[in-house]
């Protein structure tokens, strides 16, 4: 059994597992975490997104304990004070969500695409940065639509800071 220490959404946890954990079993069955999901485990379709150390993974292609040390953001960690964050308010707002499987994994994906591309997004970036994650219910549309739409206001909720 192996110690795993991390920052899971600003707050230190620590656990036992198996040295052969993955992170995405790690968060859900030792920190109740249930929003980060469980697809494929091949890295296939991207349910299982989370940040670490601020990018994207996959949770299912890391072990629990090579991300020991690291700070975690899973999509329970988004929303602050009972308000949504604005990538989760652009998906309700736009239908982006169908069944909500994909979605927890579409939202972390679509937050690291937005950071990265420091509001210089356009439809066919979008649909370029989500190919990792499948939606069985086939709403990319309105996920590429909710995606523009957060990142205009990400944009310009930076733009109102400066």
């Amino acid at each position: 059994m192996a110690k795993v220490t991390l920052t899971v959404n600003g707050r230190t946890v620590s656990g036992e597992c198996e040295d052969r954990t993955l992170l995405v079993h790690f968060i859900r069955e030792k920190l109740g975490l249930t929003g980060t999901h469980v697809g494929c485990d091949t890295t296939q379709c991207g349910t299982c997104v989370v940040h670490m150390d601020g990018k994207s993974i996959k949770s299912c292609s890391i072990l629990a304990v090579q991300a020991s040390g690291s700070s975690i953001t899973t999509i329970e960690g988004l929303s602050s004070g009972g308000e949504l964050h604005p990538v989760q308010a652009a998906f309700k707002e736009h239908h982006g969500l169908q069944c909500g499987f994909c979605t927890p994994g579409m939202v972390m994906t679509a937050l690291d695409t937005i950071c990265r591309h420091n509001g210089a997004l356009d439809e066919a970036t979008v649909r370029h940065e989500l190919e990792g994650n499948i939606c069985r219910c086939t709403g990319y549309h309105n996920i590429v639509k909710a995606v523009l739409s957060a990142n205009e206001a990400m944009t310009a909720g930076r733009q109102a800071a400066e």
